[in-house]
């Protein structure tokens, strides 16, 4: 068992290899277990990192997941990033994750946008990996690229897998409540989100208004009184006067 100390990149470094660990154990010593395939990292007895074993004597292995939380603060800085390039290496980060992030700059400006994804990406740590791909792919699917959406869509996505619990949920506020339409729930819609990305599809998926026209001719009276001085309504007789 090996005890070094975290770097200030968030590494420890085995047998001339770094590691990463989260980011929050800068500056302290951790236990290390070394195993003929895997580097196991503890805090104490908690596991908090787990590698597969590098072959080669140098060079880096890095959980994008371990810098979620400095690159909030710095989202700049993941465009970039070893830790991103690695999860696009291994298909931690995927086309659905590259696609929101495109969406997501897009949409909300870059540092806001790279934000959004990064609160997507810290879903992985509570929801399965293809919960929370679906619930991208929904957003994506409805033009709503916020993390709040996606974070609905996978809890959907996850309820529906395990057995539709949901549909016998009585007890749900009905302000909350979505009806089904075929089988499948109604989806979160933002509107300003689908205007922003297209706003010609939003125009031709708005269903058809069949309000009546409004009554104008008590104003057509009004204006032909004013210009010829003989009709003069009452304020009563003019919709919305007090």
């Amino acid at each position: 068992m090996l005890n070094p100390r975290v770097d200030r990149s968030a590494l420890v470094t085995v047998r001339m290899v770094k590691y990463s660990v989260p980011a929050r154990l800068i500056g302290r010593r951790v236990r290390v277990s070394l195993q003929a395939s895997r580097v196991k990292v503890f805090e104490g007895r908690k596991l908090v990192a787990d590698h597969p074993r590098r072959i080669a004597r140098t060079g880096s292995v890095v959980d994008l997941d371990h810098y979620l939380e400095v690159l909030a603060y710095k989202p700049g800085a993941l465009p970039e990033s070893t830790a991103l390039a690695q999860a696009r290496a291994v298909g931690v980060f995927t086309t659905a994750h590259e696609d929101f992030g495109i969406a997501s700059r897009r949409v909300n400006g870059d540092a806001d946008g790279t934000r959004q994804l990064i609160d997507v990406l810290l879903l992985h740590r509570s929801h399965r990996a293809e919960d929370v791909i679906a619930g991208i792919r929904v957003a994506l699917s409805v033009g709503a690229v916020t993390a709040e959406v996606v974070a609905v869509e996978t809890r959907r996505h996850a309820t529906a897998t395990a057995g539709g619990a949901n549909l016998g949920r009585h007890h749900v506020d009905h302000h909350h409540a979505r009806e089904q339409r075929d089988g499948q729930p109604e989806r979160v819609v933002s509107l300003t989100m689908r205007r922003l990305l297209d706003p010609t599809a939003v125009i031709a998926g708005l269903p058809p208004d069949t309000r009546p026209l409004p009554d104008l001719s008590v104003y057509d009276r009004h204006l032909l009184g004013r210009a010829t001085g003989t009709d003069h309504p009452s304020p009563a007789t003019i919709p919305g006067a007090p």
